[in-house]
């Protein structure tokens, strides 16, 4: 076993480690204990990303845990696409954690509340569970961690113990669930006709089996990324804690389905044309609905909760186009999971930072804000503008990359072309709808709710310094390693 893989288990297993130690040790404990965790899982990452890196372009390792006979039933792969996701669900993990310690505080004016160790062990325990399941390279180990995620967040979502969040959470629990059907019967099929778990396994079905499995993955991917018809369980899930929200909602839990679909996609050598299809039909008709669906959204938790479900659907496009030759668009959408996670990441948190100080995250009352937080209004402006994919944050670029690579498989094709323009002509109504709240929240004299706000802890504003760097960096970071 080499450094890479003695690197990668660490940052996996130190999380889990993490919270078993916040479960039985005393409660004030825990915050401390998990932010330790969350820090040494992400200098394990940033750490394999660099050996990898000083490897060489194309190297691809792997480790091989569990085996029955030759059959492989957790084998893990460090490539590039593996790492890159992992060091930004780690990292933002650790970033969110350090936020928590203003956020979850008896002084927060929505949700006044005492750090539990219920918050810190689960949230502990997902941040390795992630990076579990970005590296797995079989549907099991998949499934294992696709089953730790969503207990994980039972138990983040329903973290305020109210009827609703309880609801919120069984709701959450359910749809994914039954979603994940679909990776249950895809790895079945998969053992089935090939003898093992292994993704690359998915090249040596027939073209009708390639097409019954990759469906069955993708239903699995539509539930944890909340794309019709599973979408109706993030919306709901607002009900948790914000530091929940823009963890598993902006940043990795929804990030679970698209992940799982680009392993299975870049594994299955050439991929019969109704699997794009089917991606593609699902990803601009769940673009379209979710779209709509947030235009009359107040609340900034689920106005950005519907916004995820959108920009999800630009990724799903991406790999379809992906499915019909395109290599450009793939790699854009895999960038866009990487920048999307680090700009959703401070739209949410800055929505907890209005809870914290004002009260309220109703848009309509939040006015002024550049006069009274400068730094909530820098960070609004900056997540509003990456997600909307204005130049020059991070979502141009990989949109940029999607939308190049659509146009070129697309051509000659009327019905693909016309779907693509329509992706474009969204994204652009997604900047002016995103232009007008920055329009309505930032300038002007403070509303009397914003007039009246308290100060912003200091472990708050220096994760939100951090993020709004990373709204311009992360585009550079993602292209030049996938390059």
């Amino acid at each position: 076993m080499g450094p890479i893989s003695i690197l990668a288990l660490t940052a996996i297993i130190i999380p889990f480690v993490g919270a078993l130690f916040i479960a039985v040790l005393p409660r004030v404990a825990g915050r401390a204990i998990c932010i330790t965790a969350a820090a040494i899982s992400t200098a394990a990452t940033i750490v394999v990303w660099i050996l990898l890196a000083v490897a060489g372009d194309g190297t691809t390792v792997y480790l091989d845990l569990v085996s029955f006979g030759q059959t492989a039933v957790i084998t893990l792969v460090f490539d590039k696409m593996s790492v890159m996701l992992a060091a930004a669900f780690v990292a933002i993990g650790l970033l969110i954690s350090i936020y928590s310690v203003g956020y979850l505080n008896a002084a927060n004016r929505e949700h006044p509340d005492e750090p539990r160790r219920r918050f810190y062990a689960y949230f502990a325990a997902f941040i390795g569970a992630m990076a579990g399941l970005v590296y797995s390279d079989t549907l099991i180990a998949q499934l294992l961690f696709f089953e730790i995620t969503g207990a994980c967040s039972w138990g983040l979502i329903s973290y305020y113990g109210t009827e609703t969040a309880q609801k919120a959470a069984t709701k959450a629990l359910i749809v994914t669930h039954i979603a994940s059907l679909g990776l249950y019967i895809g790895a079945g099929l998969l053992f089935w006709q090939t003898g093992t778990f292994a993704t690359e396994a998915l090249a040596d079905l027939s073209n009708l089996w390639k097409i019954v499995v990759l469906i069955c993955i993708i239903v699995a991917a539509w539930g944890k990324s909340a794309q019709l018809p599973f979408y109706m369980w993030l919306p709901s899930a607002m009900e948790a804690p914000t530091p929940v929200s823009a963890y598993l909602h902006g940043a990795s839990m929804v990030k679970v389905g698209v992940a799982i679909l680009a392993r299975a996609l870049v594994s299955a050598g050439a991929i019969p044309e109704p699997v794009g299809w089917v991606i593609i039909i699902g990803a601009i008709a769940t673009m379209l609905f979710s779209f709509f669906m947030y235009l009359p959204q107040r609340d900034m938790k689920r106005l950005l909760a519907f916004s995820t479900i959108s920009q999800l659907s630009y990724i799903f496009l991406a790999f379809g186009f992906f499915v019909f030759g395109s290599d450009l668009a793939l790699s854009g959408g895999i960038q866009h999971i990487f920048n999307h996670a680090f700009a959703k990441t401070l739209l949410f948190l800055v929505a907890g930072a209005f809870s914290f100080a004002i009260g309220t995250r109703m848009l309509p009352k939040i006015k002024g804000v550049l006069k009274k937080y400068p730094i909530l209004a820098v960070a609004f402006v900056c997540g509003a503008l990456a997600i909307a994919g204005c130049p020059p944050f991070s979502g141009f670029f990989s949109k940029f990359q999607i939308f190049a690579g659509s146009f070129a498989a697309a051509d000659g094709n009327w019905l693909l072309l016309l779907i693509v323009i329509v992706g474009l002509v969204e994204t652009a109504a997604c900047f002016i709808w995103f232009l007008r709240w920055i329009g309505s929240v930032v300038p002007g004299n403070p509303s009397t709710e914003v007039a009246k706000g308290q100060a912003i802890p200091k472990s708050m504003v220096a994760v939100f310094v951090v993020l709004i760097v990373m709204t311009v960096c992360s585009s550079f970071l993602a292209a030049s390693w996938m390059a």
